[in-house]
């Protein structure tokens, strides 16, 4: 029950930051939410019952499917292109963070090399979520953010393996570097391996589904859901990366929407729309808990605020992470000043970071050493989340601003639902079916008032249902009004380029209200003729 309690606390802490993000429109919704959830830990009645934070569960339940969505994302033969850049980044690059990260800390700060190791490793991951808090309104180039968009995706089981070196060093005094190397091969290929096979099955079984008389939307759309997870804690199980495994699962699961979309649209259409919720809540929720544990750890009475190592060190991991990735990006990747200091800053940490952080408490690593990494890590996360905030103000282009957006925007709707309206005018219509055709496409404005409803829904109450004749009637005027409206969505995306994503937008928001008011009639039609 309790952690029943926690998870819905989490939730819904997560979905007041959406609600709130859009009152706040030029904050990210991101900060919003770790905002929130430092309020979360501050409220005594409501974060007591927030259960203790476990890294497996936060990494299986929560960053697994993440990651799955966002391979779900990205064409397969896009990751064939980027290859080598892939290996770079998640690989080269790590390694080298490490090494330059290491040394750095153990010298400057003085902590043993052990530890500084175990630091390096854990500041080594980035997060795709975080980077899009700190580029919310800019315009991101398409190479920099391509490299970094694959660099996180693949890099997290680096970090996990190389963190697991330093905590054997750690503990035991001494590296097994063949070890290190073979479980590293190991645990990445079979990673690589176990996800596209596994995705390979899931993606033949239900393309078998869809096409016998046994298919069943809704256990389709469940089993695609609870793929991420059965997978990850598979993975896991016979000592191979998980992260690797959902990674690639989702990349194949790419081409499987591209190449069935048609073959059954419901199904891949309510499939992106739970894939789209679930991601957007998943996001709020990571960065809750971030808000939520950093506060945990300043206030946590075990932790001395006295000393300023932690502060120092965490300083220390952020300077030498943006350095050595400034030039590897300028030696090794060819990027300009510009973009060397666009792809350095755009290394943003979160929830893996902090999450491979806790992965220490499984250990008998010391309370001191515990506490000290938990602190210079969160000042890593803060930092490499404030400074590209700032720093891509002023270097990133900026998108159409808010304001612009919306007046624009609402110009095309109102333009688009008068053409609408034109249609159902033109129409012979009974004068009942033609007002509530007509009070259906005004509220496509969104400028009806919650009074307009009200009188609306009392008419619906009071008066008998549509005869069959009136709702087909009702159909074919909302068909030919709908029609229009698309039509009109069609020309004036081709002479207003720069809202083209919008307008698109739009349409498809179009297209939906048609499945709408086409599909109860459709269903009851048949429900008479059986």
């Amino acid at each position: 029950m309790s952690l029943m309690v926690s998870t819905f606390i989490l939730i819904l802490a997560a979905v007041v930051s959406i609600f709130v993000s859009q009152v706040f429109s030029k904050v990210s919704v991101n900060y919003i939410s770790m905002i929130i959830g430092a309020g979360l830990f501050l409220i005594p009645n409501l974060g007591s019952h927030v259960e203790n934070f476990d890294s497996d569960i936060f990494i299986g339940m929560i960053v697994a499917p993440l990651l799955f969505f966002e391979g779900q994302a990205t064409r397969l033969n896009s990751v064939g292109k980027e290859i080598k850049h892939i290996v770079q980044t998640a690989v080269s690059l790590v390694i080298l963070c490490l090494v330059f990260v290491g040394f750095g800390v153990h010298i400057a700060a003085g902590v043993s090399l052990p530890l500084a190791f175990i630091l390096a490793a854990i500041s080594t991951p980035t997060d795709a979520t975080a980077m899009e808090s700190v580029t919310n309104g800019l315009q991101m180039p398409k190479t920099e953010g391509t490299f970094l968009k694959m660099e996180s995706l693949f890099n997290d089981a680096s970090g996990i393996i190389l963190l697991n070196m330093g905590t054997l060093w750690y503990l035991n005094g001494y590296i097994n570097y063949q070890e290190t190397i073979v479980d590293f091969f190991i645990s990445a290929v079979g990673g690589v391996l176990v996800g596209f096979a596994f995705a390979w099955v899931m993606v033949l079984f239900r393309q078998t589904l869809v096409r016998t008389s046994f298919n069943s939307l809704n256990s389709q759309i469940l089993l695609y859901v609870i793929e991420p997870f059965i997978l990850y804690y598979l993975a896991e199980e016979i000592h191979i990366s998980g992260i690797i495994a959902v990674v690639c699962a989702g990349l194949v699961s790419n081409a499987e929407a591209q190449r069935s979309r048609l073959t059954n649209s419901l199904q891949v259409h309510l499939g992106d729309d739970i894939q789209s919720m679930i991601t957007e809540i998943f996001n709020g929720v990571v960065f809750v808990i971030l808000g939520f544990m950093f506060t945990k750890i300043i206030v946590d009475e075990n932790i001395s605020v006295n000393s300023l190592t932690w502060l120092g060190i965490g300083v220390l991991l952020y300077v030498i992470n943006v350095l050595t990735r400034y030039v590897y990006g300028r030696i090794r990747l060819k990027f300009n000043n510009l973009s060397g200091w666009i792809f350095s800053l755009g290394g943003v940490h979160g929830a893996v970071t902090l999450a491979l952080a806790y992965t220490l408490a499984e250990y008998h690593v010391k309370s001191s050493d515990f506490n000290l990494v938990l602190m210079s890590e969160s000042v890593l996360i803060i930092l490499s989340l404030i400074v590209p905030t700032i720093v891509f103000r002023f270097i990133l282009p900026h998108e159409a601003t808010d304001d612009e957006i919306i007046k624009k925007m609402t110009e095309i709707r109102v333009n688009m639902v008068h053409q609408a309206l034109d249609t159902v005018n033109k129409m012979y219509l009974p004068d009942n079916v033609k007002n509530s055709v007509i009070f259906d496409l005004m509220a496509q404005k969104q400028r009806t008032r919650t009074r307009d409803f009200v009188k609306e829904w009392v008419k619906v109450v009071k008066h008998s249902e549509f005869t069959g004749d009136e709702k087909e009637l009702e159909m074919r005027a909302f068909m030919n009004a709908l029609g229009q409206e698309r039509q009109y969505l069609d020309m004036i995306s081709q002479s207003e380029v720069e809202y083209q994503d919008y307008i698109f937008e739009l349409y498809n928001e179009v297209l939906m209200a048609e499945s709408l008011v086409i599909g109860p009639t459709v269903s009851l039609a048949k429900d008479e003729v059986e």
